[in-house]
Formats: C-alpha cells, structure tokens, sequence
C-alpha cells in the first residue's frame, strides 16, 4: 500500500513539473513574440537588458509581499551565482543568434538544450535514461526539424554559437537541480535576472558591440514591460518544473515551445505553416507525451 502511494506521489510530482513546462514554454513563446515586435527598434542586447532589469524588480517586490521560507544559505552560492551566468550567456548567444543567421536555425539550435540537459543530468545528478527518454529525444528532435525545416544549412561561426548557446541554458537548468533544495525559487530566479542585467550593461560600457539607448516611448516601454511580465513568470514556471521533475523529462516538455512559437508567428503575419511543420508539431507532442507516461 505505501508503495502504491509512493507511486501515485511520484506520479502527480512529474505531472505537476510538466504543466509547469507547458506554461512556460507558451509564456516564454509569447514573451519572444513580443521580442520580436520590439527588435524593430531596438538592439537585441538592449532587450536582454532591460527584459531582466524589470524581472529584477518583480521578483524584489514578491521578497516584500511574502517572506522567504527559508534563510539564506552561502554555502551554495557560487552555484547560484552560475546559474545566473549560464543562464545569460545563453541568453546573450541566442540573441546574438537571431541577429546573425535566419531565426528557423537559430531557434533549431537552441534546442539542443535538452540533449546537453540529459547528458548533464546523467554525469553530474546520476539521473538514470530509459530507452523511452532516449526515443522521446529523438522523435522530439526530428519534429523541430521537420517544423524549423534547415534543409539549407550552412555551418558559420553564428551556428556554433547558436550550439554554445543551447549548452549553456542546459548548464543553467541542471544548476537548479543543485540548487532547488537550499534557496528559494524566487532567489534563483533574481541570481539569473540580477546577472542578465549587469553582464548587458558591461557590454555595453565595455565593448563596441552596441549603443545603449533610453527609450521614451510608451508603445515601447508597454511592450518592455509585457515582454519583462511574461518572461519572469515563465521563468518560474520554468525554475519549478525543473526543482520537481527529472530535467531529462522537463527538457523535452520544453519542445512544446514550438508549436507556442508558430501560433503566436502566425497573430504576427506568418505564413501558415506547412504539412511538414504539421507533421513536426505531432511528432513533437507524440515526444511529450512518450516521455511522460515513463
């Protein structure tokens, strides 16, 4: 009997991390849509800047209306602090990806996170990977090709860094991992904010890369802040599914943000997609659900 429970408590954790996933992948697509509105007029480092610089003080006014239910603890810092540094240097490469090659490879590339997640989880938290998590990858990754559709690939330095990118945010989800049970969701999240703003500003004080401009607009500043909303509540969502659910199985949940993407592309004035990217969102969701019933 208590083995029964066990199975069922296990059982929901998992389902609870998925539809954690799922809202994160929507929120983070629709975040990205509204990016993609913004690029328009403004530089995409300035959007990592001042996407976080909003997060940053969210996540500072969630400290004033509920108290931290644990103290903290510096013994984990330093891996905090890399969770920050991960996660921006993938997020700093992925715009920098869109910048430099067509957005289908970029995006495509970016999914090679959760290849590096299962083979982090596997080396560094001894996560064990089934037959079925190992097809699911597979039938998962073979469904983004079909609906990004590479098929005239050319290797340059921004595909690399598009490879480097997915890396990185593998090595930011599995930090969470290390880190889940000593601070609070909501620190993790301000460590990744809290560097994604600094790191923009050095680049920008530091390197020819870009101009930082103040922007006075209000459609501007609406959609910066739509844009800070909804990435920092999907972020959440985010660091949650990956503190209750095995990171091999959120990681492929995270293809789910696919089909989001080609929704919102289409509100944007995208063609309608094809019978092959039709066939990739299924194969998709027929990963997502192989993965799950594990």
């Amino acid at each position: 009997m208590s083995n029964q429970n066990n199975s069922t408590t296990n059982t929901q954790i998992i389902d609870k991390g998925i539809l954690f996933m799922l809202l994160s992948a929507m929120l983070g697509a629709l975040s990205g849509a509204v990016a993609k509105v913004l690029s328009d007029t403004m530089d995409p480092i300035e959007i990592v800047f001042y996407r976080n610089l909003l997060g940053v003080f969210m996540i500072l006014y969630s400290f004033k209306k509920v108290q931290l239910s644990i103290s903290f603890n510096f013994s984990k810092f330093h891996l905090l602090f890399l969770r920050g540094f991960f996660g921006t240097v993938a997020m700093v490469l992925y715009f920098y990806t869109i910048a430099h090659i067509p957005l289908g490879e970029a995006v495509i590339l970016n999914k090679t996170s959760p290849f590096f997640v299962t083979i982090l989880a596997y080396y560094l938290m001894k996560e064990s990977i089934s037959i079925n998590t190992i097809f699911a990858l597979i039938v998962g990754f073979v469904g983004v090709v079909f609906v990004i559709q590479p098929f005239d690939f050319v290797i340059s330095t921004g595909h690399i860094l598009g490879v480097l990118g997915g890396f990185f945010a593998a090595a930011a989800y599995a930090t969470i991992k290390k880190i889940k049970d000593v601070y609070d969701a909501r620190v993790i999240m301000l460590s990744f904010m809290g560097v994604g703003t600094i790191l923009p500003l050095l680049i920008f004080l530091f390197t020819p890369y870009a101009e930082f401009k103040i922007h006075t607009g209000f459609f501007v500043w609406s959609m910066i802040i739509l844009m800070a909303l909804l990435s920092t509540v999907s972020q959440w969502f985010l660091t949650r599914a990956y503190s209750i659910s095995k990171a091999s199985i959120i990681g492929v949940i995270g293809y789910s943000s696919i089909p989001f993407a080609v929704g919102f592309g289409i509100m944007l004035g995208d063609s309608i997609p094809s019978m092959l990217t039709f066939l990739g969102i299924a194969l998709i969701a027929l990963g997502g659900f192989l993965v799950s019933k594990k």
